[in-house]
């Protein structure tokens, strides 16, 4: 059966959400009708509605969250108003036979619940581990509105008919804490797509003159560590005496202009350069030139067990990392990656000097990521895990009818 799939997403517009694209569009080609609901961009996806590659896309505007947990309130308040209004409108177009919910935030259930008089059924595509996010974002570790996000996260896995989990420790909490049928929880990698994500010509010039380029690629808020880079690469300059290296920093996000004036504040401007968002062709030729790449994400409750894209991303571009030591990070990366402890910035600037320093070492470990992820992390085995879980949801949620 193929069948009208409802994608929810409020984190980021589409198709800008690389995650949620792949997965409309792995899902329009295998048949399915496929409409998405998800905020404006800022800079790109600005039109209301569109119909790109098959994926109608249904957008509304949307302030992101700044002032701590109030803000939260109002973005999720405004995006739940705002997803209900256009689900019920694409409701009443036809039939809705699945509601595919991205988190954050975990309220969506409440557009399946409205739905499922309809007899539409609720998949929960698990992004983030909300409540870890909450507690790892703010001091105290979120209060209540950590209580508030592990009571929902409950209500969330005690609706869904099936969950999609980003890694094995994700599917664990989806079984352990969320008390989810293993069978009914199928794991789903974010993964880069090898036949576009790839190698492009080096250009030097990206290196602004220095022997070595390092790179970051990812979103920057407070949680992802971009901060504990730049520290380490003071250290590299004034404690190692390391100023052959230059660092691009791509990506953007709610903490980018305090790490912009971060990067002042500790006089690294003639070494750092940041980006903001930019075209996957230059993503390429940037991956493509460094010398080692960046995964400054923290050891906390979030990080340690997320699967980081970038990390991904830079192994299928055949590039070395330096990671603080984290759970999912060395499940992805192996050895490809340098590991360092405790949110060490001190050692992290060591580990960059010394795979610098280490050009066979860079190459093998190179070598070992883009293997690793054309054997298991690309996205040709994602999709094909993705195709076999709607086929199991729609032959038990929606079985043919008996002659």
């Amino acid at each position: 059966m193929s069948g009208h799939i409802l994608i929810l997403v409020e984190n980021l517009s589409v198709p800008f959400d690389r995650r949620v694209w792949q997965e409309s569009r792995a899902l329009v080609d295998a048949g399915y009708r496929v409409t998405v609901i998800c905020p404006m961009g800022t800079k790109q996806d600005r039109e209301a509605e569109a119909t790109v590659d098959g994926v109608r896309i249904l957008r509304y505007r949307l302030r992101a969250a700044t002032g701590g947990p109030a803000g939260y309130l109002r973005e999720y308040s405004l995006a739940l108003w705002h997803t209900l209004r256009l689900a019920v409108r694409v409701r009443r177009e036809g039939p809705v036979h699945v509601v595919h919910a991205c988190n954050p935030p975990d309220l969506l259930f409440l557009i399946a619940l409205v739905l499922r008089v309809g007899g539409t059924r609720f998949v929960f595509d698990h992004h983030d581990l909300v409540p870890e996010l909450f507690h790892s974002r703010f001091p105290g570790g979120g209060g209540l509105l950590y209580r508030a996000s592990m009571l929902l996260e409950r209500i969330t896995f005690a609706l869904a008919d099936a969950v999609i989990s980003t890694n094995e420790s994700y599917r664990r909490v989806a079984v352990e804490r969320g008390r989810m049928d293993p069978e009914r929880v199928t794991v789903v990698r974010s993964a880069p797509d090898l036949a576009k994500f790839v190698q492009r010509e080096p250009d030097p010039a990206l290196k602004r003159g220095k022997s070595y380029l390092a790179a970051y690629l990812g979103v920057m808020g407070p949680q992802d560590g971009v901060d504990y880079a730049l520290r380490a690469i003071a250290h590299l300059r004034d404690r190692l005496g390391r100023t052959d290296v230059h660092v691009i920093f791509m990506g953007s996000g709610d903490a980018f202009d305090d790490l912009v004036a971060l990067s002042t504040e500790l006089g690294l401007d003639d070494m750092v350069e940041f980006t903001g968002r930019v075209p996957d062709e230059f993503v390429q030729v940037c991956l493509s030139t460094a010398d080692i790449c960046l995964s400054p994400d923290p050891h906390n409750p979030l990080n340690d067990v997320s699967t980081m894209n970038k990390v991904v991303e830079y192994m299928a571009m055949s590039r070395p990392l330096v990671s603080f030591e984290l759970i999912e990070a060395r499940v992805s990366a192996g050895e490809a990656a340098v590991y360092v402890p405790d949110n060490d910035t001190a050692a992290f600037a060591v580990a960059i000097s010394e795979l610098l320093d280490d050009p066979v070492r860079r190459k093998r470990m190179g070598e070992l990521g883009r293997d690793r992820v054309e054997r298991e992390l690309s996205w040709d085995t994602s999709r094909k895990n993705l195709l076999a879980f709607y086929d199991r949801v729609f032959t038990r949620l929606f079985p043919p009818s008996a002659p």
